[in-house]
């Protein structure tokens, strides 16, 4: 596999400290061994490989899953938990232009349709997810955002059909400097390993086939060829996201951009700590920054917080992109100043150029499906991605798959090199959060 980043990226150094990890098994499967056949293979392991099991599974499809690590190393294993509106940042304008009204509209009602599938499957498996927060809420990290929030509210009505909340943040228990906030009543928070670990026993008790630590060195038409053995099929899923290869297959080259993300989590936060920073609410929330905060404060009382950034890898990359994490928390929070942080990681989201998921043929490759690029949104949609793959897989055309996620991404500039146009973006963004 030709990957972007250095090995280091993609080894055990990023997620030695996440805090997932210690709050339930995922199960571990066997490496693949010898030849297999099936129906329907999948390279990836993660909300979007896994889901795409599951409902195969469910309609009686014979499926293998190979994972190269272990189920969940990926983005799925490590992310925020926040599943909610969101998979794509294409601005409403960018959508109107390419897609027209009606396109853009049918997007956005994937993306509730991608919140509403998690739901049901929460429901429907009796899944214990530690379930938390009405709906997410944005906070206006400066007081010119504030105003926008209400040009905001009239989006969301229009493209959602419900009616979004402002408030003033400290009525709402979200204590800081913030100016304003934005509540959208679409999503809630989980713990995103339960939710893969419920969705992986679902899938196997309906039949699934799952294969650990088994690397997928090529794909064709039909097969997928490993170090262990080669798995032939009548279709073939590539569900890897930012974690994927430039050559597994040759088409992906170019077409996803792999970027970090920072994830730190506290202790446990007492009643009165809570009380001293005036943030008391179990709400989900993200800023209006371009390298956008995220956070929340969950059941057992620790504190999540995340941002993006974080464009080199290596061991000290990464003790700088975490304390540039905790630099930021501890700004933002300052009664939390000297709150033990237990825990710290880093993952991949995926981009595309096109600022948009893509769901459906690899072109050039009868019978090979592809899901990828969830810009960050993968818990839904990662999951409603992999539900559609599978209808796409017993040629089904899903009716909620818009035209949005169905047109194939173009290839980024540069080729392998193109990490380098990210510097000079994020610092502009950096810049633009500092001065506007």
């Amino acid at each position: 596999m030709k990957r972007i980043f250095p090995d280091y990226t993609y080894g055990p150094g990023p997620r030695d400290r996440c805090w997932w990890d210690k709050t339930c098994d995922l199960p571990g499967f066997d490496r693949l061994r010898g030849d297999v056949r099936c129906d329907v293979v999948i390279v990836g392991g993660g909300f979007t490989g896994v889901s795409a099991a599951l409902h195969l599974a469910q309609a009686g499809v014979d499926v293998v899953v190979l994972e190269a690590n272990r189920i969940g190393w990926g983005a799925s294993g490590r992310n925020g938990g926040f599943c909610c509106l969101g998979g794509g940042i294409a601005p409403d304008a960018v959508l109107d232009q390419r897609f027209g009204r009606d396109g853009r509209l049918g997007w956005h009602k994937a993306e509730r349709d991608a919140v509403d599938l998690v739901a049901h499957l929460i429901d429907t498996l009796d899944l214990d997810v530690d379930r938390h927060s009405e709906g997410e809420t944005l906070l206006a990290h400066r007081a010119r955002h504030a105003a926008a929030l209400e040009t905001a509210a009239r989006q969301i009505e229009e493209n959602h059909g419900v009616t979004a909340r402002i408030d003033v943040p400290s009525d709402v228990g979200m204590g800081g400097a913030f100016h304003a906030a934005l509540t959208v009543p679409i999503g809630f928070a989980l713990n995103p390993r339960k939710y893969l670990a419920g969705l992986v026993a679902a899938a196997r008790d309906a039949g699934a086939r799952f294969f650990d630590n088994t690397a997928v060195t090529s794909l064709s038409s039909g097969a997928a060829l490993t170090a262990g053995g080669l798995v032939t099929a009548d279709r073939v899923i590539l569900a890897t996201n930012g974690y994927s290869s430039e050559d597994v297959p040759d088409w992906m080259r170019a077409r996803y951009m792999p970027t970090q993300s920072n994830v730190l989590v506290t202790r446990p936060l007492t009643a009165n700590e809570q009380a001293a920073q005036g943030w008391t609410t179990a709400q989900m929330a993200y800023d209006t920054r371009n390298l956008l905060h995220y956070f929340r404060l969950m059941p057992d009382g620790r504190f999540l917080f995340g941002m993006r950034g974080g464009l080199l890898a290596g061991p000290r990359a990464e003790a700088r992109a975490r304390a540039m994490v905790e630099r930021d928390f501890r700004r933002m929070f300052p009664a939390w100043r000297q709150v033990e942080v237990t825990h710290g990681w880093s993952g991949l989201v995926c981009l595309t150029r096109a600022f948009l998921p893509y769901v459906g043929p690899v072109p050039q490759m009868p019978g090979v499906l592809a899901g990828f690029a969830f810009h960050g949104n993968g818990v839904a949609m990662g999951t409603f991605a992999g539900a559609c793959l599978a209808s796409l897989a017993q040629d089904q055309v899903p009716d909620a798959l818009p035209e949005a996620m169905r047109t194939p991404p173009p290839a980024f500039p540069l080729g392998r090199l193109r990490r380098a146009l990210m510097p000079p973006v994020y610092a502009g963004f950096a810049l633009a959060d500092r001065l506007l």
